[in-house]
């Protein structure tokens, strides 16, 4: 028998969240409605969804900070979040996906577009992970610890930045395009800009300091890693 997807749909207008649940019934989806961060944690205590319709502003604690404590605790960092939000503008979308959301779907937004993302995320590729060490000069990453060092002085990054970096480091040299850092790095996502690319690559750089000059800029052709910078 064919399971039917849990969806937790996270939003305090009742009546947002029966519109919403109204749809996904008829399209083949369990909805499960929080009206809160409270009431979500005790869904997602007894039986984990397979996707969270999370809303940006919610009473008590808010979509972006839910997203950040859902993402760091072990039980539920896999499940896939999708924030539905009225703020459109880029860095508070970058924020939320730096928060742990999987992609975001800016209010008002069709039934047909919300099915889509949510179908997209369902089905998306895992981005690689692979616990390993790597060095390129001086810049030595390891994915067990989740440290990274240059000429022996601890960097701190961001868990997007570090997945990043990571990926970087071990096609080094090669030239990669936004959209092949979107889906080795984000996975599979259909519907998130590739100016997002940009934006964490501007973070990796500033964080790693003098090493920076090690993420190199191709125009025309995306970014690249290499053990012999432009500049030196």
């Amino acid at each position: 028998m064919k399971t039917v997807p849990r969806v937790l749909v996270v939003e305090d207008e009742p009546a947002i969240a029966e519109l919403i649940s109204v749809n996904l019934r008829h399209n083949g989806f369990q909805p499960i409605w929080a009206i809160d961060g409270d009431a979500a944690q005790r869904e997602l205590e007894a039986v984990l969804p397979d996707v969270i319709l999370l809303d940006w502003m919610l009473p008590g604690q808010s979509g972006l900070s839910l997203a950040k404590k859902w993402r760091s605790h072990a039980r539920t960092k896999q499940v896939p979040i999708l924030m539905i939000t009225a703020r459109g503008d880029e860095p508070d979308k970058i924020a939320g996906l730096d928060a742990g959301a999987d992609d975001y779907i800016t209010k008002p937004f069709s039934t047909q577009e919300l099915l889509a993302r949510i179908r997209a995320v369902l089905r998306r590729r895992a981005p690689e992970t692979v616990n390993d060490s790597v060095a390129v000069g001086a810049l030595v990453l390891d994915a067990a610890t989740h440290r990274i060092s240059f000429q022996n002085q601890e960097l701190k990054l961001g868990p997007t930045e570090f997945k990043l970096l990571h990926y970087l480091m071990k096609h080094v040299e090669r030239v990669h395009s936004r959209g092949q850092l979107l889906d080795k790095v984000w996975g599979d996502h259909v519907f998130i800009e590739e100016r997002t690319v940009d934006v964490h690559v501007k973070r990796l750089r500033e964080a790693l300091g003098p090493a920076g000059s090690l993420v190199e800029t191709v125009r025309g052709a995306g970014y690249r890693l290499t053990a012999r910078p432009r500049s030196q």
